[in-house]
């Protein structure tokens, strides 16, 4: 339990199924209990959910990650949110640790939804009067929401993990241009050269990377592939086919969203120079954890970030896209 404590009267925490952990974790932090909610299905397979304490007049934080099955985790969200609103809370706070549908931003070809804007315009009209979310897929889909939206980053939590490493002859990777301010300022933390791939996707599941732009691979012994997240892993793949090319003798891919969809994880592993990767706890870890993988927890992250929103204080030098590092 942190410092940051806040008046568990007029507060509500609730959490949804799709990563109770991370949701008590967050309550834990702030000194709050996670309250109950019920869960269950008519025989018409519509769903039912019951907060299971007051909310009127109250500030309401609803933690629910829109991992598998999003479908279903969202309409979750959706009702949670909608049910808050209309008991009388004074405040109905959106805590969404993985926001999936982040990744559909543009739209790239005919007759297709951009989702992101979609689904953040359903959270408004759900009754979010606020969203806190951990590292969108891009920069523009803060841009999506018409409600107050706080984007926080896990990246001094990375930097506090490595900060007792060798970083001589390491450099950090960037698995496409689009993610290279990203990975720079990443890699200022440690005073560390940038590089970034020149990626072509071809598929969800596939994509081409034909070189690296920036300094010449070959002077260095270490990669750090800094990525917002891991899925399928065939742009992490593709990566590290390339710098084992250019004599990398070390890989430690670093991502916040830990998807790790099919057998991503195992043929990640499956790679000797992966010595290991890195994520949060933002999606539940899966089952069959191997070694090498280490997840770090951000509870504390968004615990901290309520506080402050909830005392009135800035959360500036929590935000994804802040340049300068906050004690």
């Amino acid at each position: 339990m942190s410092d940051h404590q806040i008046d568990a009267q007029d507060v509500r925490i609730f959490c949804g199924r799709s990563n109770p952990d991370l949701a008590q974790g967050i309550a834990d932090d702030l000194g709050v209990p996670l309250e109950k909610s019920n869960f269950r299905r008519f025989s018409n397979d519509c769903m039912e959910v019951q907060l299971g304490a007051s909310v009127r007049e109250r500030t309401v934080f609803v933690i629910q990650s829109l991992v598998k099955p999003v479908s279903e985790h969202l309409l979750e969200l959706l009702v949670m949110l909608d049910i808050a609103r209309n008991a009388g809370a004074r405040s109905v706070h959106a805590i969404i640790p993985y926001y999936a549908y982040a990744r559909s931003d543009i739209k790239d070809a005919p007759r297709i939804s951009i989702t992101a804007r979609l689904v953040a315009d359903l959270l408004a009209t759900a009754g979010a009067t606020h969203i806190m979310t951990m590292t969108l897929h891009s920069p523009q889909v803060h841009g999506f929401f018409s409600v107050p939206t706080d984007v926080l980053t896990a990246r001094h939590e990375f930097g506090k993990y490595l900060s007792n490493r060798d970083m001589e002859k390491t450099v950090v990777v960037s698995p496409d241009v689009g993610h290279a301010k990203s990975a720079a300022r990443f890699a200022q933390m440690f005073n560390l050269p940038v590089v970034a791939a020149n990626k072509e996707r071809i598929a969800d599941n596939q994509v081409r990377v034909s070189g690296l732009f920036g300094r010449q691979i070959h002077k260095y012994q270490r990669a750090l592939i800094y990525d917002d997240e891991i899925a399928t892993g065939s742009s992490v793949l593709e990566v590290c086919k390339e710098l084992i090319k250019k004599g990398i003798m070390e890989i430690i891919p670093v991502c916040t969203h830990g998807v790790f969809s099919g057998k991503s994880l195992q043929s990640l592993a499956a790679i000797p120079q992966i010595v290991e990767i890195i994520a949060t706890d933002t999606v539940p870890p899966p089952a069959d954890k191997p070694s090498c993988l280490t997840i770090l927890p951000v509870a504390h992250i968004f615990g901290e970030a309520i506080w402050r929103n909830y005392t009135r204080q800035s959360i500036g030098g929590l935000f994804s896209y802040w340049q300068d590092s906050e004690s």
